[in-house]
C-alpha cells in the first residue's frame, strides 16, 4: 500500500511538472495565433484599401478610415483631414477607378489596439512608393487613423530630384 501511495505521488508530481512546463508554451501559442489572426485582419484592411482605390469604391475605401483620420500625399501641400481628402478624391473615384498601387512588401509593428506599418508599393506613373500608416482597433474593428504616401527616390538621383523640387517650389 505504501508503494502504491508513493507511485501516485510520483505520478502527481510528474503531472504537475508537465503542466508547469507546458503552460508557457500554451500561452505563447495562444499569443502567436492571436498575433497571426490580427496580422491577417490588418493585411485585409490595407489590401482592401488598395483594392477599393483601384476599383473606385469610394464608400468602402473611406469606411476604412477613422472619423478623424489624416492622409498625407506626395506633394508637400497634401495633408488632409479625412473630409478634405474625400473632396479631393471624389473626382478620381467618380469614373469608377481611383488610383492603383501594387503592394510589393509590408511590415507591421506594435501590439494591442494600435499598430503601425510600412509598405513598398508600385505605381505605373510614380514608380516605387512607400506607404506608412497607423491603425487603431475601434469597437473591435481595425481602422486607418493615419496614412502617408511618399515617393522612393534612389540615392544616385536624389540630388537632381531635390533641385527640381526646389525649382518647382519657386
Amino acid at each position: 500500500m505504501k508503494h502504491l501511495k508513493m507511485r501516485n505521488q510520483s505520478a502527481k508530481s510528474r503531472f504537475i511538472l508537465c503542466c508547469a512546463l507546458l503552460m508557457p508554451l500554451l500561452v505563447f501559442a495562444g499569443q502567436s495565433v492571436s498575433h497571426e489572426s490580427a496580422k491577417g485582419n490588418l493585411d485585409a484592411l490595407i489590401d482592401g484599401l488598395h483594392r477599393d482605390a483601384h476599383e473606385g469604391n469610394f464608400d468602402t475605401y473611406f469606411a476604412r478610415y477613422t472619423q478623424d483620420a489624416v492622409f498625407m500625399g506626395t506633394d508637400k501641400s497634401e495633408r488632409w483631414r479625412i473630409d478634405a481628402f474625400k473632396a479631393y478624391a471624389a473626382p478620381a473615384f467618380a469614373d469608377g477607378h481611383g488610383w492603383t498601387y501594387s503592394v510589393i512588401e509590408r511590415n507591421w509593428e506594435g501590439e494591442d489596439d494600435t499598430r503601425w506599418f510600412d509598405e513598398i508599393l508600385f505605381n505605373e506613373k510614380l514608380g516605387h512608393c512607400r506607404g506608412t500608416g497607423v491603425v487603431e482597433q475601434i469597437d473591435g474593428e481595425w481602422k486607418i487613423a493615419h496614412y502617408s504616401l511618399t515617393l522612393l527616390i534612389p540615392n544616385d538621383i536624389a540630388e537632381a530630384v531635390g533641385k527640381q523640387s526646389q525649382r518647382a517650389d519657386n
